[in-house]
């Protein structure tokens, strides 16, 4: 794996893809074809994504796929992150060059923030979403942010689709999400045999803003089925507990049946790579979710200030 960091001139970025602990910026995951854009963010117990006792660091993940003829950005970041992730942009793809955009969650501002203004600084030619309304979603104020909206294509998406990336015969398939809160889709790349979750499978971070932000196979990796069950009741899936998780369980064992994931890439947190990691993570997340099933735990509220 090739990594860069975001912090040097672009010119000394792509000459800089040497194997180094990456600390945050732009991570190579399939040389000129898939990179992460990844922005840290302190865990202080403000952020609703993780336990309120959650103390650390954590990234935000943007996605740029890439070929020769064009380019898919997923999800745009954070708005405090907008310059620096227009330029992690900048130092990968030639101006120009047409530029599709896919948030997978409508209502996350860390999927949604910055669709107006790199709408407005690329050559976007369209961005995909399940609701055809995009300038009542994204507009957040920006100065002609509403007219930019306005003239941006949409393509919408269904729940189970097919987008091709140039015409290199490079296909992503499009997905309704098995285990949502809100409208949210996944993806896969065939080209990278990568699955894209959104906001499953976020529960790794660390404790320094150094990262490492992937875990490979090479990895000690410490995380236990107690840590992921842990972070999925004290999060936005607290309800699981009591609930009918075996259909939530065929949904996604369907996805990891049919498709061959070498990487899983979340919207925040570790990106997991490599067969060995992806499966061990998969075996955990499905192991919690039988524990929680209706038939053998009770259902009951939880508030925001009680940790499981």
């Amino acid at each position: 794996m090739s990594i860069t960091t975001s912090y040097a001139p672009p010119e000394t970025r792509l000459q800089s893809r040497q194997r180094q602990s990456f600390t945050g910026g732009i991570a190579s995951l399939a040389d000129d074809g898939l990179y992460a854009l990844q922005n840290p963010f302190a865990l202080d117990g403000r952020v609703s994504s993780y336990p309120a006792s959650a103390r650390g660091f954590s990234v935000v993940n943007s996605y740029l796929l890439t070929q020769p003829d064009a380019a898919m950005l997923i999800d745009t970041g954070f708005g405090k992150d907008e310059p620096v992730i227009r330029a992690q942009i900048e130092a990968l793809i030639a101006p120009g060059l047409p530029l599709s955009l896919f948030p997978l969650r409508l209502n996350e501002f860390m999927s949604i923030n910055n669709v107006a203004s790199f709408a407005g600084h690329f050559n976007v030619e369209t961005c995909y979403t399940s609701n055809i309304d995009a300038a009542l979603w994204f507009d957040f104020g920006e100065a002609g942010g509403r007219d930019i909206l306005k003239s941006m294509k949409v393509t919408a998406v269904s729940r189970a689709d097919t987008i091709a990336l140039g015409k290199l015969d490079r296909s992503i398939d499009v997905m309704n999400a098995p285990i949502r809160l809100i409208a949210t889709r996944w993806l896969y790349d065939h080209a990278t045999k990568t699955l894209f979750s959104s906001d499953l499978f976020t529960h790794v971070w660390r404790d320094a803003v150094s990262g490492p932000w992937i875990v490979n196979e090479s990895d000690n990796d410490p995380t236990a089925l107690r840590d992921v069950r842990s972070f999925m009741l004290n999060t936005r899936y607290w309800w699981l507990e009591g609930a009918p998780t075996d259909s939530i369980r065929r949904g996604i064992g369907n996805v990891f049946d049919k498709y061959d994931i070498e990487t899983i890439a979340p919207g925040y947190g570790c990106i997991l790579r490599g067969r060995n990691v992806v499966a061990r993570h998969y075996r955990m997340l499905d192991e919690f979710l039988q524990t929680c099933d209706k038939s053998v735990a009770a259902s009951r509220y939880v508030t925001r200030d009680e940790e499981r």
